[in-house]
């Protein structure tokens, strides 16, 4: 099984992470993809750098071409006075009264790389997390990419209502910073995917502490409500660490909520790849960087669980519902298998393929969302190719490309469905006629 452990005892933002999974071969390709689909003035580039003489990858959001304010440290670090931890969000409705957004850590204010610059910032136009939502929910992206963004955003939402008091809905991204979001949280999302990790491990998080940065409407604590809401809804393990300002950001808590299958140490595992990405100061505290090893795992134990259970009464309409569900609450796989009980009664096998972590999760659908009074568990040892995922285009629509490696060989290349469907309903062309050239442009990967 790929795994991948993230160290972030330098702290996380948005743009440490994005490097960090670019470095440890995440496509770049594939990651301006999806953050182009998204909003086709947005590109992410790359760059080497080092902090305190360690090799790491900076990543640069860009609009239309240019380096985003958020990504210039100079420019980080004078909105860092003005904006601590509201993040790129003002949390209320009216677009006078904006509440302080934070740096997003592209200088990774969060990382406190010098709170020294004074003045006033002006605070341009915003979205609203339902605008956000919806530009999300129409992009062409692939499924899992944006359920991971929908998913990074809504903690980032809720964390903001939270810490402001108002309703989910009544906060809104600050329109600047709300770009920089959308570059950073998409395409950590393609680069997870790109990557094909199957488990995150996420070490304790450096959170920083011990200064009161200036707001547009006053102090605010260090670490701030939304990050500590952030990581207490994620049931995530913190530390103040050992610098005196804000080290994770609202974004790299959202994300690091989003991937992470578990907190712990480094597990066992054979290391194959390691990332290194930076954020744009280099204070001297700490080396302002965040790590993904990326490896396989070597535990002797089960890695995955199967539950089942014989249903014959349970209407065979509400199955596509329960399988789906059974899905989002964690599952690898779900499926049925015709069976004939005592007394020659017909009914069906419900098997469910599921990780310890998301166990709990799978075991109260079953029990709730069906007939079932009880379920069978065993342990199983499962094997994987190495996955990755591309992307090709046919007349103008973006289908993902799922390659599967053994050994270093390729042995699979397979067109995502739900983007053929997709495109074909938006070409007005049949679904075999897509899935077709979408084998056929994706020919070249088999070398």
């Amino acid at each position: 099984m790929k795994i991948a452990w993230i160290d972030c005892s330098a702290g996380a933002s948005g743009d440490m992470l994005l490097g960090a999974l670019l470095d440890a071969g995440a496509d770049l390709a594939y990651v301006n993809a999806a953050v182009a689909a998204v909003d086709p003035t947005l590109s992410v580039q790359v760059s080497r750098t080092a902090r305190h003489q360690i090799a790491a990858l900076k990543a640069t959001v860009e609009v239309d071409g240019t380096p985003h304010p958020e990504s210039i440290p100079g420019e980080a670090a004078a909105r860092a006075e003005h904006q601590p931890e509201g993040d790129h969000l003002a949390g209320v409705p009216s677009p006078d009264h904006h509440l302080p957004a934070d740096d997003h850590g592209h200088g990774h204010v969060g990382h406190g790389h010098g709170h020294d610059s004074s003045g006033d910032h002006s605070h341009g136009p915003t979205r609203p997390w339902s605008e956000v939502r919806r530009i999300l929910e129409e992009a062409e992206l692939p499924e899992v990419v944006r359920g991971r963004a929908l998913d990074t955003f809504g903690r980032l939402a809720r964390a903001e209502a939270n810490a402001h008091g108002v309703d989910v809905e009544g906060v809104h991204f600050h329109e600047v910073g709300a770009l920089d979001a959308i570059a950073d949280i998409v395409g950590v999302a393609a680069a997870s995917v790109s990557l094909g990790i199957e488990r995150v491990v996420v070490s304790t998080i450096a959170l920083g502490g011990g200064r009161q940065v200036k707001g547009q409407h006053g102090g605010i604590p260090i670490p701030g409500p939304a990050v500590l809401h952030l990581v207490a809804e994620a049931e995530a393990p913190v530390i103040g660490g050992t610098a005196p300002y804000e080290m994770t950001t609202p974004t790299g808590a959202a994300l690091l909520a989003t991937l992470a299958d578990e907190f712990g140490m480094m597990p066992p595992m054979r290391v194959g790849r390691t990332g290194v990405g930076a954020g744009g100061r280099d204070p001297v505290e700490v080396p302002n960087i965040l790590r993904v090893i990326v490896g396989e795992t070597t535990e002797r134990q089960a890695t995955q669980l199967v539950y089942e259970t014989n249903i014959d009464d349970l209407d065979p309409r509400l199955w596509p519902p329960v399988l789906q569900r059974l899905l989002d609450a964690g599952a690898s796989d779900a499926w049925l298998t015709p069976i004939l009980m005592k007394k020659g009664r017909p009914a069906h096998t419900l098997s469910v393929l599921v990780s310890s972590t998301n166990a709990a999760a799978v075991r109260r659908v079953v029990l709730t969302e069906t007939t079932a009074i009880g379920l069978r568990e065993y342990d199983i040892r499962k094997h994987a190719a190495d996955r990755e995922f591309t992307s090709v285009d046919v007349d103008g629509q973006s289908i993902s490309i799922k390659i599967a490696r053994y050994d270093g060989q390729v042995v699979n290349v397979q067109p995502e469905y739900e983007d053929v469907v997709a495109a074909a309903v938006e070409l007005k062309q049949p679904v075999k006629a897509i899935m077709a050239r979408a084998v056929a442009a994706a020919a070249d990967f088999w070398n």
